[in-house]
């Protein structure tokens, strides 16, 4: 019988770069690794809150300001991670915006359809293109790309969300395929409803209400609650896990009403 490999349930020394990092589950992964002993890129479009991110996750974290948005960006700072840890080892694709508008509204719906898509779809792939020939160098390469229970299901009002996170479960799979012969891992969590500032606007009744009918738990989840799926994924011992698309949404999904 063959010898048991040693895959270990660490990331202390590893580099993990963290993109929609100054706020909310971003914020979360990017402590969490930190406090794991994994070097962090906290990137994000809000440089000042980027900046106290990386100050609460100590000299394990530097701060990136970065668009997602923009592709010149993304390969300006993923190029300066790798300079800056010597390497990448995790990438988790965590940035989005909130897009609800009616189909209606114009220009305005055409607007946020394209920056919805861009954000939240267009950059994940970019960011894996720009990542992947550092991820190659790595003995424990690790993707996850943060998608969302709507792109499981549909919320009225909110296609161009709807149409980005359930694209970014397919180009999980994809990417799973093409990368797992090289034993680099791509998974997806799809958050449900959880207190972030996304949802701040939706008053705490309505989540109490939202929370009880919906919901197995009968609550809203903790952005710590995902950063934690988050670093069960990209722990080296999680070796045979890729391609999949797992919801963190107190069994939301599992309920029929």
């Amino acid at each position: 019988m063959s010898e048991t490999p040693n895959r270990s349930r660490s990331i202390a020394g590893r580099v993990a770069i963290v993109t929609g990092a100054a706020s909310g589950m971003g914020r979360a992964t990017a402590r969490l690794f930190a406090e794991q002993g994994a070097k962090v890129a906290v990137t994000d479009l809000d440089v000042a809150a980027c900046q106290e991110v990386a100050r609460d996750c100590g000299t394990n974290a530097r701060p990136y300001a970065l668009d997602v948005g923009d592709a010149d960006a993304i390969k300006r700072v993923v190029a300066q991670v790798a300079e800056d840890f010597g390497g990448i080892d995790i990438l988790v694709n965590n940035a989005g915006v909130s897009s609800f508008c009616p189909l209606d509204e114009g220009d305005a719906y055409e607007e946020i359809w394209a920056r919805s898509l861009a954000v939240m779809l267009t950059a994940h792939q970019r960011m894996v293109r720009a990542a992947l020939p550092h991820l190659r160098k790595s003995d424990a390469a690790r993707i996850v790309n943060i998608a969302s229970t709507e792109g499981l299901g549909a919320t009225p009002g909110d296609t161009p969300y709807v149409a980005a996170k359930t694209g970014v479960t397919g180009l999980t799979r994809g990417l799973a395929v093409d990368l797992g012969p090289e034993g680099i891992t791509v998974n997806c969590i799809c958050p449900g409803p959880i207190s972030t500032a996304m949802t701040d606007k939706v008053p705490d009744e309505h989540k109490v209400i939202f929370a009880k009918r919906r919901t197995a738990l009968k609550r809203y989840g903790d952005p710590e609650e995902v950063a934690h799926m988050t670093l069960s994924l990209v722990l080296p011992a999680a070796s045979y896990i890729t391609g999949a698309v797992i919801p963190v949404d107190g069994g939301l999904m599992a309920r029929n009403a």
